[in-house]
């Protein structure tokens, strides 16, 4: 949501099998008065995904210009679940809630297994029927009944042990600058979607993707505890920008070195 954007590059590699046919993208043109946010909303697709269609690093856009606002392909895929993945980051990678995931692959918890694939379209999911790509509730049932029962143990045992190193606290001291929804040339709307002016006291802090991953509860020296929601470009390493309601909040903040504590 910062002047100057960076795309989010996933942390992990993916693993996927395309279901159907590819089609071109729908294009649209970029008309006298239009902004990134309004074509985003009027098309109904994500900001982020917009900007990644496009190869965009900013929010600028010029008339005449010429706008992907789908993707290339007609429909999704099956992804197949790296360690360290979350539901939460699938998500956002594919644009989808972690609701929807859990109902396309009938996952009752927020537990998922590595080596395992899960439907990450509706649409994928119906195709896949006649034949389903083995999900995180089959795999399960298969532990049950084809291994030795001490064998679904031990996965429990190796999700549990990375679940805790995931929310192992660490502290890092960073820069920290702080910023508004008003400023000049912003769209309001951070990198995760939260619309900041309409929550003016939300808390939250841009961050490098690569220090501290976005979706992080995180508890900032003089700030509180907040979440890892937006990017920047000049947000690179140990800098973080937090969110204020007023430039004058902004003024007051300065520039300081702080440390963080990431949560999880």
């Amino acid at each position: 949501m910062k002047k100057t954007f960076v795309s989010v590059v996933a942390a992990a590699a993916l693993s996927t099998t395309a279901f159907g046919a590819s089609a071109s993208a729908k294009e649209v043109t970029v008309q006298k008065g239009d902004t990134l946010w309004a074509i985003s909303q009027k098309q109904g697709v994500n900001l982020q995904d917009l900007k990644e269609w496009n190869q965009l690093s900013s929010n600028v856009i010029i008339p005449g210009q010429k706008l992907n606002v789908s993707e290339k392909q007609t429909e999704k895929k099956q992804y197949t679940i790296k360690k360290g993945d979350t539901l939460w980051k699938i998500a956002q990678k594919y644009g989808v809630t972690v609701n929807d995931l859990k109902s396309w692959n009938n996952i009752k918890s927020d537990i998922i297994y590595p080596n395992t694939s899960i439907a990450v379209d509706g649409q994928a999911t119906i195709q896949a029927a006649a034949k389903p790509a083995k999900t995180t509730a089959s795999v399960q049932n298969e532990a049950k009944t084809e291994q030795p029962a001490p064998a679904p143990k031990q996965e429990k045992e190796t999700v549990s042990r990375s679940n805790t190193s995931q929310s192992a606290a660490k502290e890092l001291t960073v820069t920290a600058t702080a910023y508004t929804a008003n400023d000049g040339g912003m769209s309001g709307v951070t990198a995760t979607g939260i619309d900041l002016k309409a929550n003016k006291n939300a808390k939250v802090i841009a961050v490098d993707p690569s220090v501290i991953p976005l979706g992080s509860k995180v508890h900032v020296e003089g700030y509180g505890e907040a979440t890892a929601a937006d990017t920047g470009g000049a947000i690179k390493g140990n800098k973080i920008d937090v969110f204020v309601p007023s430039k004058s909040a902004a003024k007051n903040w300065g520039v300081k070195t702080v440390k963080v504590k990431v949560l999880k």
